[in-house]
């Protein structure tokens, strides 16, 4: 494909009309199995849904491409394309993530790796000289999230992943919250990009899976390849057309998704019953000046801390009316969620913090449900 803007890459990547039929909309195909000649062979590409099928290949090559990878993986999940990788930690290898980071991530880490002999050390990613000190005592992989779920922290993706070859180990970042609109971490160094597709490229909160977007071609990527193939995460053929699908709107959904949440969380700041904002787009943000630097705009996902603690943000969650108090993030609607609550006795997030996955509804509608649910707080 030429050189073409990211728009319209986002269009096109994957969606090639149909070369049997000649649609111009991607064809789905359900086949579990195709067929062989009789010698054993496949007289086309594919054998077995689990091994490959067309739509998935389809949609591997526009995340590929929208990504700026040599190759993709899909999967059934965020989490199992999480696993895919974490799987292949050594015993006696050790690997960095962030403290602030998605809860499912710091469960498979502290509840699955530590059997497997392989070391977990947390630590605040934005802080480069801690880093590099954890880096000084052995490194397989450094995972980075930016910006974190859910306080929004940003972490430097170019120089973590410098840190991470100058000890020979694997720098893969989470781009979830971004999505490769906004971030393209392999441009700035990482090896592996992460996502849960059910979140922005799916968009519409009906589809399950995820992915990886690998750097090089390499051994690698062929050894995970061949482990999803063997454990059997393969994301159905109906989901990878979906998410397709949503490849295709997702620039122009971002674009109001972030315009969106930047007058929200303008708004949020000047609201006596909200501590603090985290979102990168603010001037006051820790990481806003670096965020300049490596996103294209701050995107829809912000957190804030109520002055009222825990039981002002159980309070609030009940009284929003635009807002749903749900789980995710990326869809249209707008979601809103107690981290504490949800995430239980074992939470680390602060008590009084509400996560917020802004979505394309009107901004003063949002603002209005937000400033009445927050009232008394």
């Amino acid at each position: 494909m030429m050189n073409l803007k990211f728009d319209t890459l986002a269009v096109h990547a994957g969606a090639e009309p149909d070369v049997a039929t000649g649609a111009v909309a991607p064809p789905i195909h359900l086949s579990t199995t195709f067929v062989h000649n009789p010698q054993g062979g496949q007289p086309g590409a594919f054998s077995y849904q689990r091994d490959d099928n067309p739509t998935q290949q389809r949609l591997e090559s526009a995340l590929a491409a929208l990504e700026g990878g040599t190759c993709a993986l899909a999967y059934a999940s965020g989490m199992a394309a999480i696993a895919a990788v974490l799987d292949h930690l050594q015993r006696g290898e050790r690997v960095v993530l962030p403290q602030d980071c998605y809860v499912g991530l710091r469960a498979f880490a502290s509840e699955v790796l530590p059997g497997r002999g392989v070391e977990v050390v947390a630590i605040d990613t934005t802080d480069l000289d801690a880093v590099r000190s954890a880096c000084t005592q052995g490194l397989a992989l450094l995972w980075v999230e930016s910006p974190s779920n859910p306080c929004l922290r940003v972490s430097d993706i170019a120089e973590l992943a410098r840190i991470a070859h100058a000890h020979g180990a694997l720098c893969v970042c989470d781009n979830t919250f971004a999505t490769p609109v906004l971030q393209r971490p392999l441009q700035l160094g990482a090896d592996i990009v992460m996502h849960s597709t059910t979140k922005y490229f799916g968009g519409h909160s009906d589809v399950l899976g995820g992915a990886l977007v690998f750097a090089r071609d390499d051994a690698r990527h062929a050894a995970i390849r061949q482990r999803r193939l063997l454990s059997g995460a393969i994301l159905s053929p109906f989901s990878a057309w979906l998410t397709l699908r949503g490849c295709r709107s997702l620039p122009a959904r971002m674009a109001l998704h972030c315009a969106n949440a930047r007058q929200l969380a303008t708004a949020l700041a000047a609201t006596p019953a909200v501590a603090r904002v985290h979102y990168p787009g603010l001037a006051e943000h820790p990481g806003h000046a670096l965020a300049e630097r490596q996103m294209r705009d701050f995107g829809a996902m912000l957190s804030i801390e109520l002055q009222g603690g825990y039981d002002a943000a159980a309070n609030a969650v009940r009284k929003v009316r635009v807002f749903t108090n749900a789980t995710s993030l990326g869809g249209c609607e707008s979601l809103i969620e107690h981290r504490a609550a949800a995430e239980g006795e074992h939470s680390q997030s602060p008590p009084g913090l509400l996560r917020l996955s802004v979505g394309l509804e009107d901004a003063g509608d949002l603002i209005a449900d937000l400033q009445q649910a927050l009232a008394g707080a």
